[in-house]
């Protein structure tokens, strides 16, 4: 068990350099494109300045939707094998999607007060949103409260497919129902990127750039985290045993 511990440390030294490449790579992409947001794209003609939030409440919605792929790939891989790395990858992508998925209903809030003069409301597309947050949310206290492993993990597994279905609903939601949200201008019947001026769509892209290089690094650092802290509890585990059995001749030469 020693020497799982030994590899866990050299695959995350080993990892730490494309992971600090990534970061950069997002922070330098998130600069460029919070530039592109304020002072590139044109001043929106009915909301005006308060238009430029949508550079940063999408590319949190998109990373969100993002995450939650990867907690539904992983939790029917987790449900089919029972591999404890299906389970981690889960886990940790299931962490940050819950925080992306937060800046997006804060974000759409602010954006919301200034547009409909409320921060909330039980829209179609803020309620199912709302939905997805809490399911994972949910999952997160399933496993806190649950312990790893065993009945909780099959349980958070569920939870995490469950979710997952909510998303294509969230995207159809402002076209089936009457809703207070703008109806889809990125991925629509009509192309993509079809609603927005070129320069809108470009400042876009690049923070949906920034923000997935963001997501990625985010979720092989945490993974790689939850990795380690297993290899040092199943040494832990390892060392009681050692020392239990390495006691036992003693134990049983007394009790003679």
């Amino acid at each position: 068990m020693a020497t799982t511990l030994t590899e866990r440390r050299s695959e995350a030294a080993r990892g730490a350099d494309w992971r600090e490449i990534l970061i950069w790579a997002g922070t330098a992409l998130g600069v460029a494109g919070m530039y592109m947001a304020i002072l590139y794209a044109p001043e929106e003609a009915t909301m005006s300045h308060a238009q430029r939030i949508f550079y940063v409440h999408v590319p949190s919605a998109w990373v969100g939707f993002l995450a939650f792929g990867v907690v539904f790939a992983a939790s029917v891989g987790f449900l089919w094998t029972r591999r404890r790395s299906f389970d981690l990858a889960a886990h940790a992508s299931t962490e940050i999607g819950v925080v992306f998925t937060t800046l997006a209903i804060a974000s759409g809030a602010v954006w919301g007060k200034s547009a409909w003069g409320t921060w909330w409301t039980w829209d179609p597309r803020l309620t199912t949103t709302f939905m997805l947050w809490f399911i994972y949310v949910v999952s997160l206290m399933v496993r806190a409260y649950g312990g790893s492993g065993g009945q909780s993990a099959r349980f958070a597994a569920v939870l995490g497919i469950v979710g997952f279905l909510d998303i294509p609903l969230i995207h159809l939601s402002v076209v089936w129902w009457r809703s207070l949200h703008p109806l889809p201008v990125v991925v629509s019947s009509e192309g993509f990127g079809s609603g927005l001026p070129p320069e809108m769509l470009y400042a876009l892209l690049v923070n949906v750039a920034a923000f997935t290089l963001l997501y990625v690094a985010l979720f092989s650092i945490r993974r790689a985290q939850m990795g380690a802290q297993d290899a040092i509890a199943a040494q832990r585990d390892d060392d009681r045993r050692s020392t239990f059995r390495r006691g036992l001749p003693g134990i049983q030469e007394g009790s003679r």
